[in-house]
Order: C-alpha cells, then structure tokens, then sequence
C-alpha cells in the first residue's frame, strides 16, 4: 500500500475515529489501492462477533440495537454498528436515520456507528457493507452489529455474513410473519418479540415458538434450536437475556466448527460481489464500443443473441 494508506491504517488501528471513517470511505469501492487495504485487513481479522439483525419494518430494530449497544458495552465489549437504509433505485440515496435513533452513544470512544444504503442490492447488503464487517473485526471490535433493511423475501444475504441473525417481529404481527416464512423469517437464530408490553405478545411468542418447533422456522443449518426472547426497548426489558442467548449462541457456534464456516460464506459473498463489480463496469464500456452494431442489431431485429454473445465476450475480454 502507498505510506498515506499505511499511516491512515495505523491511525485508525490506534482508534482515531477520524480515520476509521476515511477508511471506511475508502472501502465503499474496494478497488486499486482500497482493494489492497481490504485484503489486508481481511488478513488481519480478530475473531469478531458479527451479529445481524433484521426484521419487519416498524419492529424497532433500532431502538433495540441502541439497548444491546449498552448492554455489551457493559460488559466490556468494543461494539461496532452498520446501519444499512434501504436506498431509491433511482438515486442511490438513503435515509441513513438509524444513527440518529443511537446518538446516546455518539460519544464513546468504545463505539462506531456507520449508516449506509444498500444501493439498490435486492440482497439487502453491498458490496461496502461487507467490506466495512471486514474491517471493523481487523479493527478490533468484538461485536459487529449489522442491521439490515429487512423487508421482503431476499433480504437474507445477511445470512452469509453474520455469525448470529436475530429476527426481530412485535406483537399482533402474525400475518407478517405467516408471508415472511419463505424469507427473511426462515433465517434467525434468535426470534425477537420486540414491544412485549403489547397485550398481544404471549400469543406472538407461542405462535414463533410453535413454528419453531414444527420446523417451519429457523435456518436449520447447523442443528442450533432457535431461541425467541421477549423485550421492550423502549422500557429497556429483556436486553440482558437477549444479550446472554447472543453470546450463547456464538459460543455453541465455537463448539460446532460454525464460526470458520460464516466467516468463509461471508468472504465467499464479498468476491462475488466483486466479481458482480468489476463485471457491470466492463458491460458499461463494452457498451460504447460497441454502440453502434447494438443500434443496428436493435433496428433489425435480428441477431439479438449473437450481438450479445459478442457484446459478453467483450465485456470478459476488458478484465
């Protein structure tokens, strides 16, 4: 790497919170020299515990990561948080709200907050996203907090990048719960039933814990038997227990082999991505060139796939 990248490295290794946020800046297109900081960091990885949280909308994820924040700080811990906001496809923008939702902390050098969008990704994670994980655990923070936008049924790449998927749902969210099975609620290690001081609650509680029971939700993966944990954020109720089947399951994760295996899933995410990368690039200048045969193709309306097989080769030719 050049010396300005070395010097901003150990900077932000020392937790000049200055620096963490250039490099992260860095990583929001991991490519020439950013792309060589991202493999030494990856080479640099401490062991952190990436926690995903995700959920129907309106549950209080954020809210709820605010008190988890706490709680682990609490007990010792360095904590770090991406907060990914659902972006416009049509200008990448976001609302990047969450971090507003965890100003309490804004002032501990123990903690990092990061809001960024998804940029259009159906999976609900970027490419900077995983680059970001990458880089807190090289950073040496021991929970990695990652919250997803959450809505719909392809919202479950986080599955591929977290070691621990927390599903937050509320009370009286049954229906929700019943469309979401076949995706992002099939996915969570922990079941949340955020708000329990709805009345509606023990009944949400014994729905998930029935479903659980039957099979039809948790990702089965690694024969880990979900947990559903009751809390009220808002009161600060139940934070602890959340906090202790976290940590519970990490460590049955440990004792299973499971934490080597996420890790590589996640890495595996971040090349295709790349790859998904480096590929639209090259499609988008193989386009120029060849802009003219494509508007001829187009006119007469014959040879479509020939023009773009060659219009493939092209663009896998410029790598």
């Amino acid at each position: 790497m050049e010396s300005g990248l070395d010097k901003l490295l150990e900077l932000a290794l020392k937790g000049n919170t200055r620096a963490i946020g250039r490099l992260l800046t860095l990583l929001e297109d991991p490519s020439g020299d950013a792309g060589i900081l991202l493999e030494r960091l990856a080479s640099m990885s401490r062991g952190g515990h990436i926690i995903g949280v995700t959920g129907i909308p309106g549950a209080g994820k954020s809210t709820l990561i605010s008190k988890l924040i706490r709680e682990f700080r609490r007990r010792g811990y360095k904590v770090a948080v991406a907060a990914i906001d659902p972006s416009s496809p049509i200008s990448q923008g976001a609302l990047m709200g969450d971090r507003l939702r965890m100003q309490e902390h804004a002032t501990d050098p123990g903690v990092f907050i990061r809001s960024l969008s998804t940029r259009g990704l159906k999976g609900g994670l970027s490419l900077a996203a995983l680059a970001m994980i990458e880089a807190f655990d090289a950073l040496g923070y021991d929970k990695v907090i990652v919250e997803t936008v959450g809505v719909g049924q392809a919202e479950v790449d986080i599955m591929h990048a977290a070691h621990t998927i927390v599903v937050v749902t509320m009370p009286g969210a049954g229906d929700d719960i019943q469309a979401l099975k076949a995706g992002v609620m099939e996915i969570g290690d922990v079941y949340v039933v955020n708000k329990s001081d709805k009345p509606e609650a023990s009944k949400t509680v014994e729905y998930l814990n029935f479903v659980i029971e039957s099979g039809e939700l948790g990702s089965q993966r690694t024969g880990w038997v979900p947990r559903v944990v009751k809390t009220s954020a808002i009161m600060g109720q139940g934070i602890q227990e959340l906090a202790d089947v976290i940590e519970e399951h990490y460590k049955y994760l440990h004792e299973t082999g499971g934490v080597e295996e996420r890790i590589i899933s996640r890495r595996i995410l971040l090349m295709k991505l790349l790859a998904e990368r480096m590929l639209a690039r090259s499609l988008e200048a193989a386009l120029l060139d060849l802009r003219e045969k494509l508007r001829d193709t187009a006119k007469q309306a014959t040879g479509l796939t020939r023009t773009a097989s060659e219009l493939a080769r092209k663009a896998c030719s410029r790598l």
